[in-house]
């Protein structure tokens, strides 16, 4: 269960503005991670600054109390119902329905420091901390990058347009590593929150996700396919063409092969910089005609008359 935002300040609910902030100010300089190196400060840090930041602003803490942990969800939904209704309103000329998701170019960006809730209420930094401490190196933002295996096989350069947490945009050129992974991390030097007191810059860290695909099938850094395969091929052998992320290839199928068969084809997985590539593993599928002329039926009922093969046969 998401934690309350009003336990997590520790008001009531019937706190006014100057509680809510002179609460939240006491908290942030106890867990802020420059200050508290303790195991868990860091994220209670996150937990507060967000909770600060939804009920700083009116118009986020009415949603956050009339729907609860689940406000943003409703709230969007809201906000479509009457964008659709607009859009019929208008016959539909030009209107554009806002959809809750990741910020442009499949990214999402997130930060504690320096963050502005849904009505533009920021922190100032220097207000809160001055008294605490000086120099203050600024906190890494965080980003999540969606990708297609085929994209994170390639890897390359790719320019990110972010929306930050104030609202304002920025561009980033970021070399994504061939081969990279689902859940691995990229860090971007610089990137992130400006510090104070010409502490440094904080980094962006890049989280990227590889979106499941029914044709490529990832198990870690080795890739499974299915290898369609007509019934002939199946039992003469044959080189079958197919398609992988990393463009077509030839698998050699063994005479005699039956569906369900994994062929294996050494380092054609993904690749890995400076280490040893997946593999990729190719599951024999046999597919047969689902409409027969009347030469195959007649070439089967040959192939019946003469083979001995007992599929059932345990021996």
């Amino acid at each position: 269960m998401a934690d309350d935002y009003y336990r997590l300040l520790g008001v009531p609910r019937s706190a006014d503005a100057k509680e809510i902030q002179r609460a939240y100010r006491e908290l942030a300089r106890r867990y802020h991670p420059d200050v508290n190196k303790q195991a868990g400060a860091e994220e209670r840090f996150k937990q507060i600054s967000e909770a600060y930041h939804v009920l700083a602003d009116a118009e986020s803490r009415a949603q956050y109390d009339r729907f609860g942990p689940e406000f943003r969800h409703y709230a969007g939904a809201e906000r479509e119902r009457q964008s659709a209704s607009a859009s019929r309103r208008d016959g539909g000329r030009g209107a554009r329905r806002a959809r809750p998701g990741p910020g442009p170019s499949g990214f999402s960006w997130s930060s504690a420091q320096g963050a502005a809730g849904p009505g533009g209420t920021a922190v100032d930094w220097d207000d809160l901390f001055g008294d605490v401490f000086g120099s203050m190196r600024g906190m890494d933002a965080e980003a999540e990058l969606e990708l297609s295996v085929e994209e994170a096989y390639r890897g390359g350069p790719r320019t990110l347009v972010l929306s930050g947490p104030d609202g304002g945009r920025q561009t980033f050129d970021v070399q994504i590593p061939p081969g990279v992974l689902d859940g691995q991390r990229i860090r971007v030097s610089g990137g992130g929150n400006a510090g104070r007191q010409d502490g440094g810059t904080g980094d962006l860290v890049i989280t990227v996700r590889v979106r499941p695909d029914r044709r490529f099938r990832l198990d870690g850094k080795d890739i499974e396919i299915d290898l369609p395969i007509a019934p002939w091929e199946a039992a003469l052998g044959s080189g079958v063409p197919t398609r992988a992320p990393g463009g077509q290839l030839t698998v050699r199928v063994p005479p005699g092969s039956s569906s369900g068969r994994r062929l294996r084809l050494k380092g054609q997985g993904m690749p890995q910089s400076g280490g040893k590539p997946g593999d990729l593993f190719a599951r024999v599928k046999i597919v047969v005609p689902p409409h027969l002329s009347d030469r195959e039926r007649e070439l089967y009922e040959q192939l019946k008359a003469a083979s001995t093969h007992d599929p059932r046969s345990s021996s």
